[in-house]
């Protein structure tokens, strides 16, 4: 009695066509929107609990350095440089501390692998845990701002301009917390830089710019949350040149898109080694 394997019986169900590679057509690719959806609700749910605690912190931080700061600045310019400041500072301590520790957590302990898997295009995961993690600075950016204007007499009328501010310095500060969480080797040295960068905001935002040295002051033109301060600031006027306040939300808008991209392009980078 022969054996015959059952491949090559004709009409048998496990016999292979030829051309079987040809025929077989692949799913489309998801789609950037909806994918963007999924992760940015995946995520807020995740940080919801943890992450909670911590925008208290940052909150009752940012609240703390006005309380002292009201010692040594009686108002006009100074007082809006130091509650714009300590508004954005919330955004800050989130969106750039916490989501570069995050991400340097993620590639250490090779959950990027699980996203790699996922038919979700890069830019997706990228924009979803930032938006997230900006998602949670709202509250705590609006209580700061309403205390800092009580505490220093500003205006709160034009207040409803963090509506841009939030995201788009949100937007900024998140890619730069991403990008260097991504690329940071270890994710202590990541927690390290993205400490650095809350006390950059925290140094460069807050302090009166006309107090700072000129080198200082260009560094902080450099830093993307202080065009988010700068058109805050100018809010509390009382006669704010919205052109000007626009200008520097336009200024901010372009380093979120730029670090938005460099941040999509370090997740490339990590995922593949």
């Amino acid at each position: 009695m022969s054996v015959v394997p059952a491949e090559v019986l004709p009409g048998s169900a496990l016999s292979v066509p030829e051309d079987v590679g040809d025929a077989v057509e692949l799913g489309p690719r998801a789609r950037l929107w909806p994918s963007l959806a999924a992760v940015y609700r995946a995520q807020l749910s995740r940080a919801r609990v943890a992450r909670i605690p911590l925008l208290f912190v940052a909150t009752f931080q940012s609240v703390g350095i006005m309380v002292l700061m009201r010692g040594v600045v009686d108002g006009g310019a100074e007082a809006r440089s130091v509650v714009a400041g300590s508004s954005v500072l919330v955004v800050a301590f989130v969106a750039l501390n916490l989501l570069a520790q995050y991400f340097g957590q993620l590639r250490a302990t090779g959950g990027l692998d699980h996203y790699a898997t996922l038919p979700v295009p890069p830019a997706a995961v990228v924009l979803g845990a930032a938006g997230a993690y900006a998602s949670f600075t709202v509250p705590g950016t609006f209580v700061t701002a309403v205390f800092g204007c009580v505490l220093f007499g500003l205006p709160m009328a034009n207040l409803w301009v963090l509506a841009a501010v939030i995201p788009l310095a949100g937007a900024a500060l998140a890619g730069l917390g991403a990008a260097l969480g991504l690329l940071a080797p270890r994710p202590e040295l990541a927690t390290l830089l993205g400490q650095l960068g809350m006390s950059a905001a925290l140094l460069l935002g807050v302090l009166p710019p006309e107090r700072l040295p000129t080198a200082v002051q260009w560094c902080r033109d450099l830093l993307p949350s202080t065009y988010g301060v700068e058109a805050l600031a100018r809010t509390f006027g009382a006669r704010p040149d919205w052109a000007f306040v626009l200008g520097d939300l336009a200024v901010c808008a372009g380093v979120g898109v730029a670090s938005l991209a460099v941040a999509t392009w370090a997740y490339r980078r990590a995922a593949v080694r």
